[in-house]
């Protein structure tokens, strides 16, 4: 029986080929780049679930903090993805599409939701969850809530994941509830509080698109439960 196609939208970032690639090896996926360079938020109409990608910080006054502007690198900021992937977020909540969110992706979703962020990880007196160098990923542990549907997707209750982020959510958005946490305390995930009757939500900090390990649960099990309830969503 042939599998039936579906269209995942994937928030544009400076890796964006990353993500891309990620799902254009599973049969019957396409892809398309919502971008506000492009200026097509249109197109999130075709698309059957969305991906929200890395990238860059989130400008702090969304969050009403901006005296936190000072722990970010002004070219850092773009308040124009932010605007777009707020309209994306705002999408799939009054149409009840799926939505991956990763890192960036986390992040945004969470202040969406009324959260707030802690705007640079060290400076706040944890570790340091940033990229070991340019292009080598940070890797450390995470622990899973036992409760959680991110533990019902990967059967873990621990498990070795990347980080290349400087930001992380410090209060949780309504309706948000935490399923992961590192070993110092910073989240790394978040899930709808109550999902009966609700979309899809997932939202991981670290980057399973280019995880060394691509079967590891936690990019593996992840991508098929998102890519599942994508298709169960259109039936």
């Amino acid at each position: 029986m042939k599998m039936k196609k579906i269209v995942i939208g994937i928030s544009d970032g400076s890796k964006y080929s990353n993500y891309e690639n990620w799902m254009k090896n599973e049969p019957g996926v396409e892809t398309v780049k919502l971008s506000h360079h492009l200026d097509n938020i249109n197109e999130i109409e075709k698309c059957d679930g969305i991906i929200l990608s890395g990238g860059c910080d989130i400008n702090p006054q969304l969050y009403h903090q901006p005296g936190f502007l000072a722990y970010s690198d002004p070219k850092d900021i773009d308040e124009k993805r932010d605007e777009f992937e707020w309209k994306i977020i705002q999408h799939t909540e009054e149409n009840q599409k799926p939505l991956l969110g990763i890192c960036r992706g986390l992040q945004l979703a969470n202040v969406y939701f009324g959260g707030v962020l802690l705007p640079d990880i060290p400076s706040f007196g944890k570790f340091n969850h940033g990229k070991l160098k340019e292009d080598i990923d940070r890797e450390h542990a995470v622990a899973i809530d036992p409760n959680s549907l991110l533990y019902k997707i990967t059967g873990e209750e621990t498990g070795l994941i990347n980080s290349a982020h400087h930001q992380s959510v410090d209060i949780p958005g309504y309706g948000l509830v935490v399923n992961a946490l590192s070993p110092d305390g910073v989240v790394e995930g978040m899930e709808r509080k109550e999902p009966e009757g609700k979309s899809y939500l997932m939202l991981v900090q670290w980057h399973p698109e280019r995880m060394t390990n691509q079967e590891s649960s936690f990019v593996k099990k992840i991508k098929k439960s998102f890519l599942e309830a994508v298709r169960e969503n259109i039936q």
